[in-house]
């Protein structure tokens, strides 16, 4: 567009120059007349300008790597988006990122998004089961200018690069992925493990390893009347190990590596493995799932089990706390029959010191009273003496004795036939007799 534009330009400063060497000679028509050489000369400079600019510039688009080739021979490359120099030179342009997928049936609609398509990738592990691959990759140009202008120049075109390179390489590093694992081992587990080994593989080159042959010999069971046991088989299995050299993993290019070719993205999508191993291993899972079954019914009757010594247990300990209570009342009622014994014996004694204090009381008494004898009698009284004085205080006694009026009648009342109030009228009437006879 900008060339055509430019071919007008250069056409209208020719016009206008043939128009103005016209007009100087008296030849133009009179509606062209005016017209000034030099504005003819600028349009033709402008138009010249716009038909070579496409030449000495281009606009580089984001996501692409460009390679400029010089008239010379020199070689460049633009990896920045944006209006750039070209300098005449020739320009190949390079997609900056490589998206390259196995396509399937389901995903047949996505071919046209695509730099580079892949069928299923046949895999052998190394316990033999086959399987196929299928991945997504995304893989980016070098960075660097110097390894993106050898890369061009080696292969050329994108498509030389990705159908003759990049995609060989994906379907090498991923069989030889699968000869690194087992299919047992890749569905128990390991399948992350499968897809950083890819990826690493991918990245760096592939790991130079050893297979190694292991062979587990099974015998019969021993006869015991013979003593003698047969091999029943030798199963054989494999085992894959890395090659290390100073304790680092071995690694052998591949033309990713060698090309600084950058690996932005590995997902494994899905490794469909052979009908025949699915069918084992459904048969492996119903196993297992009987097995499950019967653990769980192991463990159900080991929880009844459990239970049923938990309530003994508990039965026991229940009817050992009612024992140990039993116990513990008639271990109180001894240390209280004890308590009482010990109380009685302690009353006992304190009685028994009563009564050995009173003893002790009448003796000094006696021995005041035989001391005060004692003195009297040093005094000068003698035994005549104190029994006459005794037999003076009982006549005094006696005397005073006499000197009490008694009562000089006395009713006593039959306690079968007579009442109280029959009593007191008798007492009365018998009162008043014995007034009478005075």
């Amino acid at each position: 567009m900008i060339t055509f534009f430019g071919f007008l330009v250069l056409l209208a400063g020719l016009a206008a120059v043939v128009f103005a060497r016209l007009d100087k000679e008296g030849k133009a028509p009179a509606l062209l007349s005016g017209i000034r050489k030099r504005y003819g000369h600028i349009l033709i400079i402008a138009g010249v300008s716009l038909m070579l600019m496409q030449y000495l510039f281009f606009f580089a688009d984001r996501g692409f790597n460009y390679l400029l080739v010089s008239p010379t021979g020199r070689m460049s490359a633009v990896m920045e988006q944006g209006i750039k120099w070209r300098g005449f030179a020739k320009i190949d342009k390079w997609q900056k990122y490589i998206d390259v997928k196995v396509v399937s049936k389901e995903t047949e609609s996505d071919v046209d998004e695509l730099e580079g398509v892949m069928s299923p990738v046949p895999i052998r592990f190394i316990d033999q089961v086959t399987a196929n691959g299928h991945v997504s990759l995304r893989f980016q140009l070098p960075q660097d200018k110097h390894s993106f202008i050898n890369l061009a120049v080696k292969y050329r075109t994108m498509s030389n690069l990705v159908n003759n390179t990049i995609i060989p390489t994906v379907r090498e590093q991923l069989i030889n992925t699968g000869y690194m694992f087992a299919a047992q081992n890749y569905i128990s587990g390991e399948a992350q493990s499968f897809r950083q080994t890819f990826e690493e593989q991918l990245k760096d080159g592939t790991y130079a390893v050893n297979k190694l042959e292991v062979r587990d010999t099974i015998f019969n069971e021993i006869d015991m009347t013979d003593k003698q046991r047969t091999i029943k088989e030798i199963e054989t299995s494999y085992r894959v190990e890395k090659i290390l050299e100073g304790g680092i993993p071995k690694r052998i290019p591949h033309e990713l590596s060698e090309n600084n070719i950058i690996v932005s993205q590995v997902i494994v999508d899905k490794i469909d493995l052979e009908a025949t191993f699915k069918q084992r291993l459904e048969a492996q899972r119903d196993e297992s799932a009987k097995r499950q079954l019967e653990q769980q019914k192991i463990e159900t009757a080991k929880a009844e089990q459990q239970r049923i010594v938990a309530q003994g247990e508990r039965d026991k300990a229940a009817e050992r706390v009612t024992q140990e209570k039993e116990q513990v009342k008639a271990l109180i009622a001894i240390e209280t029959k004890l308590k009482q014994e010990e109380t009685n014996k302690k009353l006992a004694a304190i009685a028994l010191e009563t009564e050995r204090l009173s003893a002790q009381t009448v003796k000094v008494k006696a021995d005041a009273d035989a001391y005060e004898i004692a003195k009297k009698v040093n005094a000068g009284i003698t035994p005549e003496i104190k029994l006459k004085m005794e037999l003076d205080r009982d006549i005094k006694v006696a005397a005073e004795i006499a000197k009490i009026k008694f009562p000089e009648t006395m009713i006593i009342a039959d306690g079968e036939n007579g009442t109280p109030l029959e009593s007191l009228i008798g007492a009365a009437m018998a009162k008043q007799l014995q007034s009478s006879k005075k």
